[in-house]
C-alpha cells in the first residue's frame, strides 16, 4: 500500500486536445543558474542599483577627505563615547534630537572602535544609495523606467548641492531620509502601517522627518475621496498604529518623561522667534538660492508646469511639509535643505516626464553641477577642523586620560578628537544659555537654558571638577563675562594657563 498522501497530483499539461498528461520538466541548477544570469544581465534594478551606488560613493567621496566635517559629527561621536562607556541617553548623555542616529554611532563604535568616522560615512552613502533607490521606484511607478533612473540620478547629484560641510557630514539629515521617501512610497502602494512605521523611524531620526507624515495623510485622504468618502476599513488604524508602536518602544526605552522632554518640549526656547533676523534672513536666502543653483536643471521645466501642479499634488505636499521641517526654529542650517531634495527631485523628474522634455539638458546641467560641489569638497577651507584638531591635542597634552575637560564652546568635536571624558553631560554651551547662531544677545543668558541645566551643572561640578577649561566663548553672547556661574567657577578654582587662538586654557588650582 502506498504511503503517500492521496490528494498528491504531478503537475499536467494539455498538449493540443489531446486528453494525453504529461509531467512537466523541472528546470536543472544549471537553467536556474542561467535564469538567475539573464535577469541580473537584463533585470531593470539589477542595471540601475549598481550605477546608483556607484554614483553615491563619487558623489560623496569628499566625505572621507577630512577628520570632521561639522559640530553635529562631533557632538554625535562624543555622545556614542559616553554611551559606549556607561552614559545613559537623557539623563547623563543629553541632546535635543531623538535617540536612533546617537545608537547607530554608538553601535559602529562598538564594531569599528572611536577612533575614525569613516564607518559613519560608509554608512551615509547607504542612506543616500537607499534614498535614490526609493525615489527610483516613486518615479517608475509614476512615470515609466526612464523616469525611475532619472530620479534616482538626479537625487544624488543634487544631494551634494549645498555648502559641503553640509552635504558630505553623517548627520541627522542624511539618515532621516530614506525613511521619508519610505514612508512616501509605502502610501502610494496603500500600505498604511508600514509608511506610519517609516515616517516613525524619520521622526525619531530628527524630529522634522515626520513632516512627511503630512502628505501621507493627504494621499490616506485621496485614497478615501476615490472609495466614497470613506477610507479602507483599517487604513488609518493601522497608519496610527504603523508610527505610533515604534515611538512608544523608543519611548519606553528612554523614559517617557526624559524621551518627551528631550525630543518634544525641550526645544521651545531654541526653536523660537527670537533671533538676529538680518543674520537669519541672509543664511536662509543664501542657502535656498545654492540648492536652487544646484537644481537648476529640474527648477526650469517644473517651473514651465507649474499650472498644472494638481496633477502632483501629493508631491507638493511633501515639498511644502519639508519647507516647514526648514524653517522649524528659524535657524535656517545648510543641512536643513537637504529635506527638500527628495520631493523637489520628484517634482522636477514629473515635470519633463510628463511633458515629453528632453532629458538631455537637465542631466547635463545637474551633472556638471554635481561634479562643481564635489569638486569643492575636496578644498573647502579646514580652517575650522584645524582650529579644533590644535586645540585638542593641547587638551591632549595638559591632561591624563582619566582626567575629564570641559569646553565651554560650541565645538564639542573637541572632547571625540582629544579622546578626554566630557566633566558635564552639556556638550555646548548653547543647552546651558540657548546660544545658537544667529541668537541675539538679549535671548541668550543662564536664564534661557534648557530648564534645570544649571542646578544639574552645578551638581555635576561640586562632585568632580575638570582638570582643565577651554573657553571658546571669544566675544560671543554666553563669554564667561556674561555668564555669572562660569565667571565664578573660573574665579574661584582655575588660573588662566594659555590660548591657543581664540580658545583660552584653564587650570584647576591645587587644592
Amino acid at each position: 500500500m502506498s504511503t503517500e498522501p492521496s490528494d498528491r497530483r504531478e503537475p499536467l499539461i494539455r498538449m493540443g486536445s489531446s486528453s494525453a498528461a504529461l509531467p512537466l520538466a523541472q528546470p536543472t541548477l544549471g537553467e536556474l543558474a542561467a535564469r538567475a544570469r539573464e535577469r541580473l544581465r537584463t533585470g531593470y534594478w539589477a542595471r540601475l542599483v549598481p550605477l546608483l551606488g556607484t554614483l553615491a560613493v563619487l558623489t560623496h567621496l569628499p566625505s572621507f577627505a577630512r577628520t570632521v566635517w561639522s559640530p553635529d559629527e562631533g557632538y554625535l561621536a562624543t555622545q556614542a563615547r559616553m554611551l559606549a562607556g556607561g552614559g545613559v541617553l537623557y539623563d547623563t548623555v543629553v541632546d535635543r534630537k531623538p535617540p536612533l542616529l546617537p545608537w547607530l554611532y554608538e553601535g559602529a563604535f562598538w564594531l569599528f572602535g572611536s577612533a575614525s568616522l569613516w564607518p559613519l560615512r560608509v554608512l551615509a552613502i547607504g542612506a543616500h544609495l537607499g534614498t535614490a533607490v526609493l525615489l527610483a521606484a516613486i518615479a517608475r511607478q509614476r512615470w515609466g523606467n526612464r523616469a525611475g533612473a532619472a530620479a534616482g540620478v538626479l537625487y544624488l547629484l543634487v544631494s551634494v548641492g549645498l555648502s559641503p560641510e553640509d552635504t558630505q557630514a553623517a548627520t541627522f539629515e542624511v539618515f532621516m531620509l530614506p525613511a521619508t521617501a519610505a514612508a512616501f512610497w509605502f502610501a502610494q502602494n496603500r500600505r498604511w502601517a508600514q509608511a506610519g512605521a517609516a515616517t516613525a523611524v524619520a521622526a525619531l531620526t530628527k524630529q522634522t522627518g515626520g513632516a512627511v507624515l503630512l502628505a501621507v495623510l493627504w494621499m490616506l485622504r485621496r485614497e478615501a475621496r476615490r472609495d466614497g468618502g470613506q477610507p479602507a476599513r483599517g487604513s488609518l488604524p493601522a497608519l496610527a498604529f504603523g508610527f505610533g508602536l515604534p515611538v512608544l518602544v523608543i519611548a519606553l526605552s528612554t523614559g517617557v518623561k526624559n524621551f518627551l522632554f528631550w525630543v518634544v518640549t525641550g526645544s521651545s526656547d531654541y526653536a523660537s522667534l527670537d533671533g538676529a533676523w538680518l543674520t537669519m534672513l541672509e543664511r536662509a536666502l543664501g542657502n535656498a538660492a545654492i540648492l536652487a543653483a544646484a537644481a537648476l536643471g529640474l527648477l526650469v521645466p517644473l517651473a514651465r508646469r507649474w499650472r498644472r501642479a494638481r496633477e502632483d499634488a501629493d508631491l507638493w505636499i511633501w515639498l511644502a511639509a519639508s519647507a516647514l521641517g526648514v524653517i522649524t526654529g528659524f535657524h535656517f542650517f545648510g543641512h536643513y535643505y537637504l529635506q527638500l531634495v527628495p520631493p523637489l527631485v520628484l517634482l522636477g523628474v514629473g515635470a519633463v516626464a510628463r511633458g515629453s522634455l528632453n532629458w538631455r539638458p537637465v542631466l547635463l546641467y545637474t551633472a556638471l553641477a554635481g561634479t562643481v560641489f564635489v569638486g569643492l569638497g575636496f578644498v573647502w577651507p579646514h580652517q575650522p577642523l584645524q582650529h579644533s584638531v590644535s586645540v585638542a591635542t593641547d587638551v591632549s597634552e595638559e591632561t591624563a586620560p582619566q582626567d575629564t575637560v570641559l569646553v565651554w564652546g560650541m565645538n564639542p568635536e573637541v572632547y571625540w578628537l582629544s579622546g578626554r571624558t566630557p566633566a558635564t553631560r552639556y556638550l555646548t554651551a548653547g543647552l546651558l544659555t540657548n546660544f545658537a547662531g544667529g541668537r541675539e544677545p538679549d535671548s541668550v543668558g543662564v536664564n534661557q537654558g534648557v530648564s534645570d541645566s544649571w542646578k544639574v551643572f552645578g551638581k555635576e561640578m561640586a562632585k568632580r571638577l575638570p582638570v582643565v577649561i577651554v573657553d571658546e566663548s571669544g566675544n560671543a553672547p554666553y563669554s564667561p563675562r556674561y555668564i555669572q556661574p562660569m565667571r565664578a567657577l573660573l574665579a574661584a578654582h582655575y588660573i588662566r594657563i594659555g590660548s591657543d587662538g581664540t580658545a583660552v586654557f584653564y587650570r584647576l588650582r591645587h587644592q
